[in-house]
């Protein structure tokens, strides 16, 4: 989880559709508009593409027409994370990201094949925590054959990322490429797939690359 800059203006649907008994928050328009917010992100795992792309309320309108289409509340998510954080423990619990800077509150980690995500010493909110279960959660939840498998699949994704970004930190150690700085600012843009670890991984080791601080800087 990352930062996001959402648009501040909402998608003129939503307000058509508001009026309507059957309404729908999901049309072209709001779809486009979360798809380019969101950098075709989950906002929880950052899987990219997200798989089974769904909208998410982050607070849950529970039948309240206003949060039901508050451009605010609409998030874009995948299936499987959209499952996970359906339990009653995260509602109206988790980190709003394009209120907050989630990279301040909370620490992303990848130790041998395992996601571990903690609040920062600074943050023992209980949304810090509870955001930090919930996205832990998204990759290591494997209490069914479904959920295992999907779980496989972001940690294989993540680890793919990862390697390749520790293999672009050592080509930029022994070259300082121009070529390899700026995939290394690719990389470390929230924009890209996992950024929330990617970023991560350089802050903790800024005394080994200080030359990239500036591309991990936090909001």
């Amino acid at each position: 989880m990352v930062k996001v800059e959402r648009s501040p203006i909402p998608p003129a649907s939503l307000a058509i559709e508001k009026q309507k008994a059957s309404g729908s928050y999901t049309k072209p328009d709001v779809m486009a508009q979360l798809s380019q917010d969101f950098h075709e992100k989950c906002y929880l795992c950052e899987i990219s593409p997200p798989h089974g792309i769904e909208v998410e309320h982050l607070r849950p309108h529970g039948g309240d027409i206003n949060r039901k289409f508050d451009w605010n509340n609409l998030f874009l998510v995948c299936s499987h994370c959209n499952s996970m954080k359906n339990q009653d423990k995260y509602h109206d619990m988790i980190l709003d990201c394009s209120a907050v800077e989630p990279e301040g509150i909370l620490d992303y980690q990848l130790i041998d094949g395992h996601v571990c995500v903690r609040p920062s010493a600074q943050a023992p909110e209980k949304e810090a925590i509870l955001t930090a279960d919930l996205l832990t959660a998204c990759f290591e939840h494997t209490n069914t054959g479904i959920r295992e498998l999907e779980c496989k699949i972001r940690i294989d994704e993540l680890s793919k990322t990862m390697d390749a970004l520790y293999k672009q930190l050592g080509d930029y150690q022994k070259t300082a490429s121009n070529k390899s700085l700026r995939t290394l600012r690719g990389m470390l843009n929230r924009t890209y797939k996992f950024a929330g670890f990617t970023r991560a991984y350089v802050r903790a080791h800024l005394e080994t690359y200080p030359n990239l601080a500036e591309y991990v800087q936090l909001q």
